[in-house]
């Protein structure tokens, strides 16, 4: 975020917050608030609570510091695109998915992951890998992930994000671009449980060995599956309906 105050809205009675930059005079334009919004949207932690996330337009507007009428038209972008639901004479809340349909887009993220780690052993320059790596410098035994559970969270997150991205591939990174939001929350629900952030790590380091030999298959089938026990502990353990 830049050095513009930023600003947040708290949903009732909960300690989500959504924050943003406020939007200066000379851009208000729907895109502007688009991308300003859905920013916020994709770094709140949605499975944090049970309790509805509420936004409300017209605050929405006096916080951005823009009228209502691009915040209006870059809410039905939102809604279209998946990330809102606006709901007549109710508001508008910010989309949460049933615990099957996590499942499925973690399985779905398993899926590109592992593509993504293919495409880095082929494309990635070895300076690139070695930025995966360095998310996890800070981590050992005596700055171990359980004990620093938000700071590890916040690598982890980082980490699966960059695989994406050095991927270079566009298609890609578009179609996980919808699910992020929930994928990124569930990740950081998750990695408090049952010790998985130590293995968490084991399954990272893993990951980036094979990607700095270019051991293609080998970093395909660890990306994969390292993603798919997420999906499996979301299914066995997780109360999100």
């Amino acid at each position: 975020m830049s050095d513009r105050a930023a600003q947040a809205i708290a949903r009732p009675g909960g300690d989500v917050a959504l924050a943003f930059a406020r939007i200066p005079a000379e851009a208000t334009f729907k895109e502007k608030a688009y991308t300003v919004l859905k920013e916020a949207i994709s770094n709140l932690d949605v499975y944090g609570s049970p309790e509805p996330i509420m936004l409300d337009e017209r605050e929405l507007s006096d916080r951005l510091g823009v009228s209502r009428t691009p915040i209006r038209e870059a809410l039905a972008v939102l809604h279209q695109e998946g990330f809102v639901r606006i709901a007549p004479r109710r508001g508008i809340v910010v989309v949460r998915k049933t615990k099957r349909e996590i499942v499925q887009m973690v399985q779905a993220w398993a899926a590109l992951e592992s593509m993504a780690a293919r495409l880095i052993t082929q494309n990635a320059t070895d300076p690139e890998i070695a930025t995966l790596r360095g998310l996890f410098t800070s981590f050992g035994p005596d700055h171990a992930p359980m004990t620093h559970v938000d700071e590890y969270s916040s690598a982890n997150i980082a980490f699966h994000q960059a695989l994406i991205r050095l991927s270079e591939s566009d298609i890609l990174v578009s179609m996980t671009d919808k699910i992020m939001v929930h994928v990124r929350a569930i990740r950081h629900r998750t990695i408090f449980a049952r010790e998985r952030a130590e293995r968490s790590l084991r399954d990272h380091m893993a990951i980036i060995e094979a990607l700095e030999a270019r051991d293609t298959e080998a970093a395909e089938q660890l990306a994969r599956d390292h993603t798919l026990r997420l999906a499996t502990y979301v299914e066995t353990h997780l109360d999100i309906d």
